[in-house]
């Protein structure tokens, strides 16, 4: 069985649509299961938001330590990061920036497309040639058209099958999009130093290694001597990742996988796992070459 088809196969036993583009940055070697289909980026897109923040600021745009003050009021909804906080705040742009990463900080990110905006974050992926990725809402916009979307029955409401097909948040021509090929070409240029100077490339990496949920694409590398960078992605039914894997060896490896359950639970560990599985599948093959 070809590792295309061991990747469908997984996806197919985790009781999701999976799509996969895994690419060897330095060889240009590939391997994909639907990696140029349209996807719902989700918090993945806040990767995207870093890229352009760090190039804003190697054109001397922005200071990274500049402060932000950061009041109780009109924080983003989310269990992690600054949402979770119950007094002021005050941070550099590039604490926030990790707390982005780090965590998925919904507040985090907000603040950070206050300061640059959408239109700077749609540039830099146009001009590193992401022909297929775009951002159309802020998150607190995305978040608000999943509450009016879902209607008067609230949060409760996403557990019904009726209810998730009319959200615009999950329809790749309505949200913020963007391609499996698109994404590992993203890290890649991360990795390679085109995205950014090295200095700043540098620094993206740093966060990208800072992300602390294993339960995703690190599942499938559990070696001490592999390291998995990545940001993760969760919408209601979504759970979506790409990162990049090294190994001792020096091979550096893209990978990209967006998935989609057919069962609405918040919770299906078996729609995580397999996010790590498929991509050790394709990175394995991508090593055998």
């Amino acid at each position: 069985m070809t590792a295309a088809a061991r990747i469908r196969e997984a996806f197919d036993q985790a009781g999701v649509t999976g799509r996969l583009h895994a690419l060897d940055i330095d060889s240009g070697a590939e391997i994909g299961s639907g990696g140029d289909q349209a996807v719902v980026t989700a918090s993945v897109h806040k990767l995207c938001v870093l890229v352009a923040l760090h190039e804003q600021a190697a054109a001397g745009r922005l200071d990274l330590t500049e402060q932000l003050e950061v009041p109780l009021e009109g924080r983003e909804l989310g269990p992690t990061g600054m949402a979770a906080m119950l007094d002021p705040v005050r941070m550099s742009l590039r604490d926030a920036a990790y707390l982005m990463m780090a965590v998925s900080d919904n507040t985090a990110a907000e603040l950070l497309l206050g300061r640059i905006g959408l239109d700077a974050v749609n540039a830099t992926t146009a001009r590193l040639g992401l022909a297929h990725t775009h951002a159309v809402h802020t998150f607190r916009e995305l978040l608000a058209t999943i509450k009016e979307d879902a209607g008067p029955g609230g949060a409760q409401a996403l557990a019904d099958p009726y209810v998730i097909a009319r959200l615009r948040a999950l329809d790749p021509a309505r949200t913020n999009r963007s391609t499996p090929r698109d994404m590992t070409r993203l890290l890649s240029a991360v990795w390679r130093d085109e995205a950014c100077t090295p200095e700043h490339g540098a620094a993206i990496r740093r966060l990208l290694g800072l992300q602390v949920w294993p339960h995703r694409m690190a599942s499938g590398f559990p070696f001490d001597d592999v390291h998995v960078a990545g940001k993760t992605g969760s919408l209601p039914t979504l759970r979506n990742e790409v990162g990049v894997i090294e190994y001792p060896d020096g091979g550096r490896y893209a990978v990209a996988v967006f998935t989609r359950a057919a069962s609405t639970a918040a919770t299906l560990p078996p729609a995580d796992a397999v996010i790590g599985t498929t991509a050790r599948i394709a990175v394995e093959a991508l090593r055998a070459g």
